[in-house]
């Protein structure tokens, strides 16, 4: 998949399933923009490894729950860069608790940078690709999204608002060129599910049909594709990464 003079922001790119698409996008030939919060040597060391591609690469601080800050990040990028082709939200916090012991602000910062984060990353390149007449949003869902699970109320509210607000906005853009998907994967071995004991990681791995936990570049081959050429057919579809798990 060629991606040659192409531009994309990865939000929560500097590590995990994000790091994985932009070395992915970026193999690709991809120009590579890291959102990140947090640590910033982490950043720098994400930007280090894609620019061994030989793209282009630059990390941005950004909260992306901030409307404001994420508009004047986009702004930058766009200037920066000269414009943007692709959009991957994957920016994601959790903040796992029973319903019984949720606190309303555990609620409102899950939902605010998984759902309104994405939102307002979507919003503030609009029209930027409207006025290209093309462009592929891609964002990071779940399978608890589609299924639930408990403890994570919050957590899989918000990745069930990002398939809502995927599919309405695939509707509104289809017709200017843009396609707008998301990804749903199951459990994948990243800084989460690391940190787990191995039996319940056993546990995990004995529910999947596939019989293995997945890897960040199992979900990073298929928002690939859903940024190519080859799927610009394709919009407002929501693919399950999840070795079976939710069949």
């Amino acid at each position: 998949m060629d991606f040659t003079n192409k531009t994309a922001i990865v939000t929560g790119g500097s590590r995990g399933i994000g790091l994985a698409i932009a070395k992915k996008l970026a193999q690709g030939g991809a120009n590579i923009a890291v959102l990140y919060v947090g640590d910033e040597s982490e950043g720098q060391t994400a930007v280090r490894e894609l620019e061994q591609h030989g793209t282009k690469v630059k990390q941005y601080l950004c909260n992306v729950a901030d409307f404001e800050e994420s508009k004047k990040v986009v702004d930058t990028v766009i200037e920066d860069f000269g414009g943007v082709d692709i959009l991957i939200n994957n920016a994601g916090i959790t903040r796992d608790k029973l319903v019984l012991n949720m606190e309303e602000a555990d609620f409102d910062a899950v939902i605010s940078v998984n759902l309104k984060g994405s939102f307002n990353m979507i919003k503030h390149l609009y029209k930027h690709f409207m006025k290209k007449r093309s462009g592929r949003i891609v964002s990071t869902s779940s399978i608890v999204g589609l299924i639930g699970n408990a403890g994570q109320a919050n957590y899989s509210a918000s990745k069930a608002g990002i398939i809502g607000l995927t599919k309405s906005v695939a509707r509104e853009l289809a017709g200017r060129g843009v396609t707008v998907n998301a990804v749903a994967p199951g459990y994948i071995a990243t800084d989460m599910t690391n940190v787990l004991p191995d039996k319940v990681k056993e546990t995990m791995k004995a529910q999947i049909p596939a019989k293995r936990i997945g890897a960040p570049d199992d979900v990073a081959n298929v928002v690939a594709f859903l940024c190519s050429d080859e799927a610009a057919y394709v919009t407002g579809e929501v693919i399950r990464v999840d070795g079976g798990l939710a069949i």
